[in-house]
């Protein structure tokens, strides 16, 4: 059985760049997932975002999942629950514009650690993007570019827990999906596990890491890449015992961006096959994907592949 990837990070320093940047490659050709150790955010802040998510959790919204949720959706259920999700969440805003002091029961504590967690968080995947031009040929800078917009990239933090299900074979913590956007950073619970992808038609855990960052890639990257990347199926499997934490951090295109593939990853064959993948306004998709995010991927693309008569490229991106 294959090896989930876990990238070191320290060696991209030294001597063994090269065989790690191949490593990289592999993962984001053949998994569309890998995990990194060694990256540049610092232990002691990774424990005091743990630590106060789950305080957080326990607080304010352990009793609110219990009453409104648990109590009512496995009630005399016999069958598989395939319209919800056994998890309780909140959404953070980074960019372009914080919402950190909209979100009521946040303590001061907290808001200033993830603050200083979400700009960590930004740093690595701009780095790691331009790794990906690297591996691509692409010029630096490449993928962040196209994901600027006119206002920069969108970006923000799904604050997850997963509690103890009585039925997990009824019920999923999050059922199967790609995720819409351009790369997504996790910090998961590194005790209850749960991660899974799909791959080569099997279920393949994820393994908790203690500070690692897990790193997917969204479907952006599958268009930009023109099928080279791929985004991946994954879900959450519920567990009987103890609350899996997840904080999964979406750098995204701006509204505005308009993605396309990258005209040197695009092939003149390819072109006239009319294998290319569709070009639209990143805004447009995600309303799309907010109705089908369960659903497969492909339609999605079709759909915007009809539409992207009406699309025009920023003459800057391209030149």
């Amino acid at each position: 059985m294959e090896t989930f990837p876990v990238i070191n990070m320290e060696k991209l320093n030294g001597e063994e760049r090269k065989a790690t940047m191949e490593m990289i490659k592999d993962a984001c050709e053949n998994w569309g997932f890998f995990e990194l150790i060694n990256h540049s955010i610092p232990c002691d802040l990774m424990d005091t975002v743990e630590r106060l998510t789950k305080e957080h959790y326990k607080k304010c919204m352990e009793q609110r999942f219990k009453e409104f949720v648990a109590s009512k959706t496995l009630a005399g259920v016999e069958a598989e629950v395939k319209d919800m999700d056994w998890e309780s969440t909140f959404f953070l805003r980074h960019l372009p514009v914080s919402n950190m002091a909209e979100i009521p029961d946040l303590s001061d504590e907290y808001r200033m650690a993830m603050k200083e967690f979400a700009l960590k968080l930004e740093k690595l995947a701009e780095e790691l993007l331009d790794l990906l031009c690297e591996n691509l040929g692409l010029e630096k800078g490449y993928l962040k570019k196209v994901f600027y917009g006119s206002k920069g990239p969108t970006f923000g933090t799904k604050v997850s827990n997963y509690p103890p299900c009585p039925k997990p074979d009824l019920i999923k913590g999050l059922r199967a999906h790609t995720d819409a956007g351009g790369i997504i950073l996790l910090f998961q619970d590194d005790k209850v596990s749960g991660l899974q992808l799909l791959k080569d038609d099997k279920w393949i855990d994820v393994p908790p890491m203690h500070h690692s960052i897990v790193v997917n890639l969204g479907d952006q990257l599958e268009v930009i890449t023109n099928g080279k990347y791929k985004s991946v199926l994954h879900r959450v499997v519920a567990q009987t015992d103890g609350t899996r934490m997840s904080l999964a951090s979406f750098y995204n295109p701006g509204s505005d961006a308009v993605i396309y593939p990258a005209p040197a990853l695009v092939a003149k064959e390819t072109e006239e096959s009319n294998q290319v993948y569709p070009k639209f306004v990143f805004e447009e998709y995600m309303k799309l994907y907010a109705g089908l995010k369960f659903q497969a991927k492909e339609p999605r693309f079709k759909a915007m592949k009809t539409m992207e008569a009406d699309v025009k490229l920023d003459p800057i991106a391209t030149a």
